[in-house]
């Protein structure tokens, strides 16, 4: 099992959600240990929680300490499963990163996926709805998925309660991500 020091880096949540992206794409389990340790709040909170179960939701996953201010977190996913899924922060938690979590191993599922994703759409500490809408799907799409992506209800920070759709339907293998030149928003 690979073992990640989660303090490092910018010592933040960024590091979970790309191991467990990464863990769900590769198949590999992990063993992440001092998660945002250096925070003024350390271990895992609401929206980090969320992250992890919709990852082990979609994976299959095996998890061990998945649980608030866990400091220590076990992963091994069992296979990428397409499908409807739910995911509710139960916070103003940023909706756009527990994406960002679980899209990178559905965009080359055995099979179309629906999620709906409830929390924070426009957070100041994360990318919002409209970042997600023009700028980060549309290059995915370039690499051969089709997505698309509703905005049901905006949900602020501190109260939350928004909700995304989004619509996956993969490809077997995602073409190569050119960028030779600056793009333009629509």
């Amino acid at each position: 099992m690979l073992s990640i020091d989660g303090s490092m880096g910018e010592g933040g949540g960024q590091v979970l959600r790309s191991s467990l992206a990464l863990s769900l794409c590769l198949g590999r389990p992990f063993r992440m240990t001092r998660i945002r340790a250096a925070r003024s709040r350390p271990g895992l909170q609401r929206q980090h929680l969320a992250a992890v179960r919709a990852a082990a939701a979609i994976g299959h996953a095996r998890v061990a300490g998945d649980e608030l201010h866990s400091q220590t977190l076990e992963f091994a996913p069992a296979g990428v499963a397409p499908g409807d899924y739910r995911f509710d922060i139960g916070s103003a938690g940023s909706t756009a990163l527990v994406l960002q979590t679980v899209l990178p191993p559905l965009l080359t599922a055995d099979g179309p996926s629906r999620l709906v994703i409830q929390g924070g759409t426009h957070n100041p500490m994360a990318p919002t709805f409209e970042f997600i809408r023009d700028a980060f799907l549309p290059l995915l799409v370039r690499m051969g998925p089709r997505l698309a992506i509703a905005l049901h209800r905006p949900g602020f920070y501190p109260v939350g309660g928004g909700e995304l759709v989004v619509s996956v339907d993969p490809v077997p293998v995602l073409a190569p991500l050119s960028l030779h030149a600056r793009g333009e928003l629509p």
